[in-house]
């Protein structure tokens, strides 16, 4: 059984090859890709895309974005994909406080607007991806 699994941000080609397994984190939650997998597009959520390959399991860590997957092929057009390697701990340790911070002034401004508190909440939300994937080999 194999996909192939492409993953591309704005910048750059961020993967691309040939793999057994995906799980990604879609619009209504985890969802999980085999060969023949039905065709389909979603939304992709901040959060973790871990794909297996010979039997070995990467992380990485994705922003927004969208999936389409057809039966030997699943296509992640996202804002932010990192592997544990690329991401700086203590940086996104930052950045998640003043993100939070931020938060705490937009609750208590009369001016909140939706869209700053939303562009807010998905910068935390990567973040907090972007910790569970350099933190999870720490963990097992």
């Amino acid at each position: 059984m194999s996909l192939k699994l492409e993953i591309v941000t704005p910048e750059k080609r961020v993967f691309s090859d040939t793999v057994d397994t995906v799980v990604l984190p879609g619009s209504e939650g985890e969802l999980g890709v085999l060969e023949s997998h039905v065709p389909l597009v979603t939304a992709l959520h901040p959060g973790e895309l871990a794909y297996t390959k010979e039997g070995v399991v990467e992380h990485l860590a994705v922003g927004t974005g969208f999936v389409e997957i057809t039966g030997h092929r699943v296509a992640v057009l996202t804002d932010m994909a990192m592997a544990e390697s690329d991401i700086d701990e203590k940086a996104v340790e930052e950045a998640l406080k003043r993100a939070e911070e931020t938060v705490e002034k937009l609750k208590h401004s009369p001016d909140i607007g939706g869209e700053e508190l939303a562009t807010v909440m998905a910068s935390i939300q990567r973040s907090t991806a972007q910790l569970r994937v350099k933190r999870r080999r720490n963990t097992l």
